[in-house]
C-alpha cells in the first residue's frame, strides 16, 4: 500500500509540472525549413557594413528537429535583424499561432531558448506591437550551452534609436504583438542558435 501510495503522489506530481509547463504557450519552434526572400520563412537582413546569415540546424537544438541557427558580424554603425511573425516582408514569417487568436493578459514574458558561447556578446529582443511601435530588451551571452532566457513585457523599453514610420509612437505596448526579432549588437561578431519561443503564462 506504501509503494502504490508512493507511486499516486508520483505521479501527481508528474502532472502538476506537466500542466504548469503546458501553462506556457509555444508561438515558435523554427522547425519549417529556412526559406529567404519575400516568400520566405524568416525577414532577415543587415546594413552599414554588418552581415548576417541564418539556416536551419539539425544538430544543436534544443528541442525537435532543428533550430535556427545565426552567424553574424555587427560593425560599428551597422545593423541587422532576424525576424518571425506577422506584418513583415517575408510572407510565410508567421507564428504557429495567429497573435488575434492569444488572450495576452494571461502572458507575462516572452522567452526562447537560446545556445550561448560565453561570447559576452550584447543581443537585442525586439518585439513590434498592434501600433507598430518597436520595443527592445537587452540580453547578455554570457553563457554555454543552452538556457531559456526570458524577456518580461514590462522590462522592455521603447526603442528611442530608430522607430518605423508608421509607429503610433505612444510609448505603450498594445497588444496584440505582431513579431519579434533578434539583433546581435555592435561590435561583435560570432554564431547563436535558438530555438523553442513560447510566451510565459501568468
Amino acid at each position: 500500500m506504501k509503494k502504490a501510495g508512493l507511486l499516486v503522489a508520483l505521479i501527481l506530481v508528474f502532472s502538476v509540472v506537466s500542466f504548469a509547463q503546458g501553462d506556457n504557450l509555444i508561438i515558435d519552434d523554427f522547425e519549417t525549413p529556412i526559406i529567404k526572400g519575400l516568400d520566405g520563412t524568416i525577414d532577415y537582413g543587415s546594413g552599414n557594413g554588418s552581415s548576417v546569415e541564418v539556416s536551419s540546424e539539425p544538430k544543436i537544438k534544443y528541442s525537435k528537429d532543428s533550430s535556427l541557427k545565426v552567424v553574424y558580424n555587427a560593425v560599428a554603425g551597422g545593423y541587422m535583424w532576424i525576424a518571425r511573425g506577422f506584418d513583415l516582408d517575408a510572407q510565410n514569417a508567421g507564428w504557429l499561432v495567429d497573435p488575434q487568436d492569444i488572450i495576452w493578459d494571461d502572458y507575462s514574458a516572452l522567452a526562447f531558448y537560446m545556445y550561448g558561447s560565453d561570447s559576452k556578446n550584447r543581443i537585442a529582443v525586439d518585439v513590434k506591437d498592434s501600433g507598430n511601435e518597436v520595443w527592445r530588451f537587452i540580453i547578455n551571452d554570457d553563457f554555454n550551452g543552452w538556457r531559456e532566457v526570458v524577456c518580461p513585457f514590462e522590462q522592455f523599453a521603447v526603442r528611442d534609436d530608430w522607430q518605423p514610420e508608421s509607429s503610433d509612437k505612444n510609448s505603450i505596448i498594445n497588444f496584440p504583438l505582431k513579431s519579434y526579432q533578434f539583433e546581435p549588437l555592435p561590435e561583435s561578431s560570432g554564431t547563436l542558435y535558438f530555438d523553442r519561443v513560447e510566451l510565459i503564462k501568468k
